[in-house]
């Protein structure tokens, strides 16, 4: 068993640099890093129907290009609702990019997708028994696009996205993982 030695910068005092109303750049002696403003957390989705999966398209500004990813969106970013529980943006989440609800959930736990350089963690939670309800598409300025895919055909799907110049969000990894591991 091997003991956790806490590095010398993260005893030094937690300096913020710049903050706005989603993100909050800081400094712990030489470590550079973000977080979410105000504790905002964020929700994923892996929302599974049958043999399917149903994932989004949608412009990133930091990209510059469309992005292939799971259905997400943040926990209490609106004022008022600090004390939102991750089910609760997941549900929301998921009919408003979607157009889908979920009779059962599993919250599945907590995951950091960058933890060198950013704090933000995410709730990563499964839906099923999947009901499509409306149109999806997201808030008028998000212009979202979704793709149900057949969880036999990610790899494919991945390959023609990336070919497309799209980005690839990191989640998509847990589709792909057994066929990475396999070669």
């Amino acid at each position: 068993m091997t003991q956790n030695i806490i590095p010398h910068a993260a005893t030094l005092p937690e300096e913020i640099r710049w903050q706005g109303r989603f993100i909050t750049a800081k400094t712990r002696g030489t470590w550079e890093y973000v977080s979410r403003a105000r504790d905002i957390r964020a929700a994923v989705i892996l929302a599974l129907d049958g043999d399917e999966v149903i994932l989004v398209e949608q412009f990133r500004v930091p990209l510059g290009r469309p992005c292939l990813e799971l259905p997400a969106g943040l926990i209490g970013d609106e004022d008022g609702a600090e004390g939102e529980l991750p089910l609760d943006a997941a549900q929301r989440e998921l009919e408003e990019e979607t157009g889908y609800h979920a009779a059962h959930w599993e919250n599945l736990g907590e995951y950091y997708s960058s933890p060198g350089m950013v704090s933000e963690s995410f709730s990563l939670l499964r839906a099923t028994g999947l009901t499509k309800v409306g149109e999806g598409g997201g808030t008028p300025d998000e212009n979202i696009t979704v793709h149900r895919v057949k969880l036999s055909k990610i790899a494919e799907t991945v390959a023609e996205f990336r070919e497309k110049g799209h980005g690839i969000d990191v989640r998509l990894l847990m589709l792909l993982g057994g066929a990475i591991i396999a070669g």
